[in-house]
């Protein structure tokens, strides 16, 4: 058992590794040897996440480098400017974890950025914001009907893989040649445009129009939703920012609030919670360990898990028999249907899952994560599966499986595991000075939390009428095979933890550790057959005792 403190993976692998390989080598004979099955998940993750990344590589647009919307539909097919930004991340984690190489990762985003360099040039009515969709042959507006009409969310998902791909590439020649092009882009989004600014501090408008007759188009942009980002990209313009009373106004919505949603204390929901993808497109980037204000105090990272685990707990208790939900098949999210799309959410269940809500959804529930990523394999005589991963939607009672996949709702799988793997996407967009400025004056600064375990959210289960706290399930992380889990300390100071097993017996084991102020992680490798039983963590620290169930797997 050790600790580590504050967010620093390097560290804590190393310190836990070594740790568990100097326990293996003192064990008596006889003695407990810890099983490897976390490297089935290990591999598992590596299949899942290059074959979703393939979608991009593999079928992305020839001519733009950037991410078809679908693998389906017209006879040109438009390129999404949101999923590309999806996708330029995406080529990052490739890069890093060799599926290709430095160089082949540098040209494809080169062609993305000179493409909408080009792009932008040639419209400068859109006051550097782009629509949802374009033309990757001609660089114009795909008309799907709306006209030309600016979209601001997806203008910001495309910045935020931009932005993470120029802090990734930080060499001299063809490196510096792609920083520059993605810093002229990102310079000239005028997002005090879109907030109708000086003349109102209203919030951003989703979509705007360089039509006089239409220009911006009804709805302002206010939380909570997945447009976190927008407001902190906003906020963190150098050159075009908003102001803090345009901010204001998404921090105060009606959705920013705090509320008991299927048994978990959610802030910063509407009333079911929502669909999962609230908890994963600003999450590329924006790291929620490190985000918390003064409607959600206790953390983004605390509030998406405990959106996942509500999302998750209504398909287990609360949806109809009928769906066929279960532990291993749940999630709902905005996906393909049997009858075309929705965003689908407790509020809106059309009976199918979204892969892509449990997978991407890995960093706050690894270990219910993976038990659908394991089922989907198999599901519908393997049909859940195909090409470049688990296909878009999943509806076992009707027999329908999506023959399609989605950029936005494949590529996020590749980045929120990779963030869960290893921090890469959220160290560096985080490290930005520009992205920081933008959190300072959103006022997102890292979150104080009590002492104890306030972000191991136990999970509840359903008695009768009535939710009751079960455990926190803990999986061994793949890269790794230990445990983990985070705890706080209000000060430096050496602590204790014992674990106690069910029955009225001695502690498994007992460690004093010491600890640093504030957040702590405390790993730990497999010491026991993990029989499913509930175990009892307890902190002692020099103000008190703190006690988490937990359930090893």
């Amino acid at each position: 058992m050790t600790i580590t403190a504050g967010l620093s993976p390097a560290f804590k692998v190393c310190a836990a590794t070594l740790l568990s390989l100097c326990l293996l080598l003192a064990a008596p004979a006889g003695a407990f040897w810890a099983d490897t099955d976390y490297l089935a998940d290990r591999q598992a993750l590596d299949s899942l996440q290059r074959e979703a990344f393939l979608y991009m590589w593999e079928d992305g647009d020839p001519e733009s480098g950037m991410a078809y919307e679908a693998n389906f539909g017209w006879e040109e097919r438009p390129v999404a400017v949101g999923g590309s930004g999806f996708g330029a991340a995406a080529i990052v984690v490739a890069a890093d974890r060799g599926w290709i190489s430095r160089d082949q990762a540098l040209s494809r985003l080169l062609k993305i950025a000179r493409f909408l360099t080009k792009t932008a040039e040639a419209h400068p009515q859109w006051h550097g914001g782009f629509p949802h969709w374009l033309s990757g042959r001609t660089g114009e507006v795909f008309n799907y009907g709306d006209g030309e009409v600016i979209d601001t969310v997806e203008t910001a998902l495309l910045m935020q893989g931009l932005l993470i791909a120029r802090a990734y590439f930080n060499g001299p020649g063809s490196e510096a040649e792609l920083r520059g092009l993605i810093t002229k882009l990102w310079h000239a989004v005028e997002w005090d445009w879109f907030s109708n600014s000086p003349e109102e501090e209203n919030g951003i408008f989703w979509h705007w129009s360089p039509d006089p007759e239409r220009g911006y188009l009804g709805l302002r942009i206010r939380g909570y939703n997945e447009a976190l980002i927008t407001y902190v990209l906003a906020l963190a313009s150098p050159t075009h920012p908003i102001s803090r009373k345009t901010y204001d106004y998404w921090s105060t919505g009606p959705d920013y609030r705090t509320r008991t949603v299927f048994g978990y204390r959610l802030e910063g929901t509407s009333p079911d919670g929502g669909p999962l993808f609230l908890a994963h497109y600003s999450f590329v980037g924006l790291d929620p360990r490190r985000l918390a204000d003064k409607k959600v105090p206790g953390g983004y990272f605390a509030r998406n898990v405990a959106q996942t685990l509500s999302n998750r707990e209504y398909c287990l208790t609360e949806a109809p028999s009928a769906n066929q939900y279960g532990p291993n098949f749940w999630g709902l999210s905005a996906s393909q249907i049997k009858d075309g799309y929705t965003a689908s959410s407790p509020a809106n269940d059309q009976g199918a899952v979204a892969p892509t809500a449990a997978l991407s959804s890995m960093p706050y529930t690894p270990h219910y994560s993976m038990e659908v990523m394991h089922n989907l394999k198999s599901m519908m005589n393997g049909r859940a599966w195909s090409w470049f991963g688990p296909l878009d939607g999943v509806s076992p009672h009707e027999g329908w499986v999506s023959d399609h996949y989605l950029a936005i709702d494949q590529l996020p799988i590749v980045l929120m595991v990779e963030n869960y793997r290893s921090g890469l996407l959220w160290n560096l967009f985080m490290a930005d000075p520009e992205v920081r400025a933008g959190l300072d004056a959103a006022g997102l600064t890292p979150p104080e939390l009590k002492e104890g375990f306030p972000e191991a959210v136990v999970t509840v289960a359903k008695e009768g009428r009535k939710y009751v706290p079960d455990a926190y399930d803990l999986r061994r992380h793949p890269d790794t095979g230990l445990y983990s889990v985070p705890f706080w300390c209000q000060t430096a100071e050496e602590v204790t933890f014992t674990v106690a097993g069910p029955e009225n017996a001695p502690p498994l084991f007992e460690q004093s550790v010491k600890t640093t102020p504030g957040r702590n992680f405390l790993t730990f490798p497999q010491f026991r057959r993990n029989d499913g039983k509930v175990l009892t963590l307890t902190l002692t620290t020099t103000r008190g005792q703190y006690t988490l169930p937990m359930r090893l797997h």
